[in-house]
């Protein structure tokens, strides 16, 4: 005969109200009844539902989201979808998802020009006395919102330490059914169009709310965030010091759906086109740093090579290849590529063993994996090394 495992609820309350929510599900996981299904992990080791874009339909049916059995990622049903309905209300308001500890401001705003409106969240630090300071545009993947992106990437904790305006762009589901940012449409892959106009157009308009840093503007995004990245700094290097690409796709992979799932597949089958035009040094680079997992089964891992190829446009640089392992355990090599004045003009991070999610990410954010190096924090040290003369962009 089973019997049901003894728990403490009082203790499981405490580290509720606390934000402890892994702890108390250690606890509330003996009272799960038998015969109902137990909560996937929500760290490395659950099994995740990835999102850059839809699964084509079977057999006539629905476009649903591609699913990686093999990943690591977090998928963003929280411990909290498993608590008690006793213990849920302890979550909030005192446990918000973003930002968290030290806070600055995190508001809604929206920006609107001839290719639509989107909504964006922007942090700004709680030292931002009107002097200048750096701006990070944050593109989430498929599914994701502000709120949860920022959560994940832990970027306004970060953005707080260092003195940083962070912007979040939102995909609306009115534009792509999972709010994926149209990475694989060719109206949205060139300036002054479509999705590439309207994340410009809030990159803009933050500069004009606020005082941003010369020449201090980057991007980054994940999986399809981070494709529309890559596309932001073909088209908008003037704009731009540096993007980051986690997960994502180099600019131009692909021209529709069709394309889009064979570039995920398996990479581009189309020779992508160095741009060179209005990048910051005559060898047209625009500096990257790339993060990929060598088991991501959702994006595969080569998209990350064509990231680095078109963001070199050509130029000779130096090669090292130095090998680590974050501080759970996960191994990685990086690529760092220099120019002839030693500068580092690109990085490329290989996961050994993640998949598609982002490194080092917290498990309250969705497609997050926590055992890998700190992306966030390497992005944030790369794009910090990088800045071009301000332009009218």
């Amino acid at each position: 005969m089973h019997m049901p495992t003894k728990i403490d609820m009082l203790e499981a309350t405490r580290l509720t109200r606390e934000g402890r929510l892994e702890e108390a599900m250690a606890i509330l996981r003996g009272a799960i009844a038998e015969g109902h299904a137990r909560p996937a992990p929500t760290g490395a080791s659950g099994p995740g539902r990835e999102g850059i874009d839809l699964s084509p339909p079977r057999n006539g049916g629905a476009w649903s989201l591609p699913f990686d059995a093999s990943s690591g990622a977090h998928t963003g049903k929280s411990v909290a979808d498993y608590l008690p309905e006793a213990l849920r209300g302890l979550l909030s308001p005192d446990t918000p998802s973003a930002p968290s500890e030290k806070e600055g401001t995190f508001d809604e705003h929206l920006y609107s020009n001839a290719a639509g409106s989107r909504s964006y969240k922007l942090y700004v630090p709680t030292l931002y006395r009107g002097q200048r300071l750096p701006l990070i545009v944050m593109l989430h993947g498929c599914t994701q919102s502000p709120d949860d992106f920022a959560a994940g990437t832990r970027m306004n904790e970060i953005a707080e330490e260092h003195g940083l305006l962070v912007a979040y762009p939102a995909q609306v589901q009115s534009a792509n059914a999972s709010k994926c940012w149209n990475w694989f449409n060719t109206a949205d892959q060139k300036r002054g169009q479509g999705e590439p106009s309207l994340i410009a157009g809030i990159t803009r308009q933050v500069m004009q709310q606020y005082e941003v840093a010369p020449g201090r503007i980057y991007v980054a995004g994940l999986s399809a965030g981070g494709a529309v990245a890559a596309i932001m700094g073909t088209t908008y290097p003037d704009l731009y010091s540096a993007i980051g690409v986690h997960s994502g796709l180099a600019c131009g992979a692909a021209s529709d759906m069709s394309s889009a799932f064979m570039a995920m597949r398996q990479g581009s089958a189309v020779p992508f086109v160095a741009r060179t035009q209005g990048a910051r040094d005559g060898n047209g680079i625009v500096p990257t740093i790339v993060f990929h997992g060598d088991r991501d089964n959702t994006v595969h891992p080569v998209n990350g090579d064509h990231v680095v190829i078109q963001s070199r446009g050509g130029a000779e640089l130096d090669e090292a290849v130095t090998k680590g392992t974050s501080p759970d355990g996960t191994s990685y090599s990086r690529t760092i590529l220099t120019d002839p004045r030693g500068r580092v003009a690109l990085e490329h991070w290989v996961l050994h063993g993640l998949g598609h999610a982002w490194s080092g990410g917290s498990t309250k954010g969705s497609f997050t994996d926590p055992r890998g190096p700190d992306a966030s924090r390497e992005m944030v040290r790369f794009f910090l090394r990088h800045a071009h003369a301000a332009s009218a962009a």
